[in-house]
């Protein structure tokens, strides 16, 4: 055996490595498993019962709030990244903090507007343009 001389507790732990590497790798470098797509969809299984809307459909302000929530910010309004309560409940039930929202600029309105991003804490990404009453879930 290739290993007969390698003392137990150095083999435990290369092995503990071997699999965390494998697990790293199936998750992938962004930390979380690419959503599972709902059978006969090209929509994941978060999105299931929504209208969906391909990032790329979204109006340009909006990808420029994608950009921002990958990057992590600067947000221009300081209501960007608060907790979404889901009060219409017109996304999935989940726990709450589990829903952050982000304003996307309407072109001339003097406030906020009505378009919003709405993130899950399981990656989804929702998009509103009429202030919660409905949403798209936006695939990326």
């Amino acid at each position: 055996m290739i290993f007969r001389n390698v003392p137990r507790s150095l083999l435990r732990v290369l092995g503990a490595v071997l699999l965390c590497a494998a697990l790293v790798g199936a998750v992938g470098c962004g930390g979380q498993k690419p959503a599972p797509a709902a059978a006969g969809t090209g929509a994941p299984v978060w999105a299931k019962g929504l209208a969906t809307v391909r990032a790329a459909e979204l109006p340009r302000q909006a990808l420029d709030v994608l950009a921002l929530i990958d990057k992590g910010g600067p947000y221009p309004y300081r209501q960007d990244g608060t907790v979404f309560g889901n009060f219409e409940k017109a996304l999935p039930r989940q726990k709450r903090g589990y829903y952050h929202e982000f304003t996307v600029r309407t072109p001339g309105e003097r406030d906020r507007g009505a378009r919003r991003i709405v993130t899950g804490e399981g990656g989804e990404f929702f998009y509103t343009d009429d202030h919660y009453e409905t949403f798209k879930a936006v695939l990326r």
